[in-house]
């Protein structure tokens, strides 16, 4: 399962949230139309992410259970506004379930941030693996990996050394 987390400001509209999340799937050639969309509680209800995100209903986690999911860059300014070092980030790996991995690290827009998890059965496919054994809207990072970017790469939103651009 692919699941995107989003972090934004309160009042974020919706084209701001659309055009981060159009950009991420874009630049790492990713279909989230179908990803399951997880965030903070508080903003489960914030009229830009609905509207970006319907007709799916984004998950809501406690800053509590955000807070205990270890992240590559957690911030202190969010920790200080929310209670959470982490936001996307977290909220994704969370949606993902066990032994999830981040696939696209937090990437900023204006007043949103969004990040991507693939859950365990979707992180390592063999060379090959196709999108019908892959949860909705996974399609691999590169060809010649069959699976999306692991290690540094992946937990800050880069590619890999040789890694294509699609």
């Amino acid at each position: 399962m692919i699941t995107v987390g989003v972090g934004l400001r309160p009042g974020t509209p919706e084209a701001a949230v659309r055009a981060l999340l159009d950009r991420v799937a874009a630049e790492h050639g990713l279909e989230l139309g179908d990803a399951v969309v997880a965030t903070l509680d508080r903003r489960v209800a914030e009229p830009g992410l609905l509207a970006a995100v319907a007709p799916r209903e984004p998950h809501g986690f406690a800053a509590a259970a955000l807070a205990v999911v270890g992240v590559a860059r957690p911030d202190a300014r969010v920790a200080a506004a929310v209670g959470t070092p982490s936001v996307a980030e977290a909220a994704a790996l969370l949606a993902a379930g066990d032994g999830a991995q981040l696939i696209v690290g937090k990437t900023a827009g204006q007043g949103v941030t969004v990040a991507v998890a693939a859950g365990a059965a979707d992180v390592g496919l063999p060379s090959g693996g196709s999108c019908d054994t892959c949860g909705p809207g996974y399609r691999p990072a590169s060809p010649s990996s069959g699976g999306p970017a692991q290690g540094p790469a992946a937990t800050t939103g880069r590619r890999s050394p040789g890694e294509e651009r699609r």
